[in-house]
């Protein structure tokens, strides 16, 4: 009783700050804390506010609170351990079998220089390296990655 008067209450004065704001032209404020002001009176017209106090007062529903709360626990402790691993078993043994196959044409993503030529179009010759110690630049890197395991 107490708590649907509260929330009556809350909405009656929701509504008049509303009334409020669009006496001083801030329509879309206005309807904003209309829709909010609204919002409790419809709970307590639906009788969701009654269930929701007799919810909280009673200890079985709190058994339930404790219960689902567990089992949340359950799936985040899970999740994180197969996180760890590295997926699950199923993915792993995905990810092992990929890493084994070889490429189906390991040749396909060299160059064709024979076309160009043939076809009577003059390629333009490769420019050469540049010596910039390219080894030293990435072994930073690479420990960095080395590291963390990837």
């Amino acid at each position: 009783m107490i708590a649907e008067t509260v929330c009556s209450a809350v909405g009656v004065a929701g509504l008049g700050i509303a009334a409020v704001t669009a006496y001083r032209k801030r329509f879309l404020s206005a309807a904003r804390i209309a829709a909010y002001a609204l919002v409790p009176l419809g709970l307590v017209m639906t009788g969701a506010v009654g269930w929701v106090v007799d919810t909280a007062f009673s200890p079985t529903a709190w058994a339930g609170f404790v219960v689902l709360g567990g089992a949340w626990a359950l799936f985040a402790t899970t999740r994180a351990v197969e996180r760890r691993r590295g997926g699950t078993r199923k993915e792993r043994r995905a990810a092992a079998r990929a890493a084994r196959t070889d490429a189906v044409a390991p040749a396909a993503s060299a160059p064709s220089l024979g076309g160009a030529s043939a076809r009577g179009t003059a390629s333009r010759p490769a420019a050469a390296p540049r010596p910039t110690g390219g080894a030293d630049d990435f072994s930073d890197i690479e420990a960095i990655l080395k590291k963390h395991g990837i």
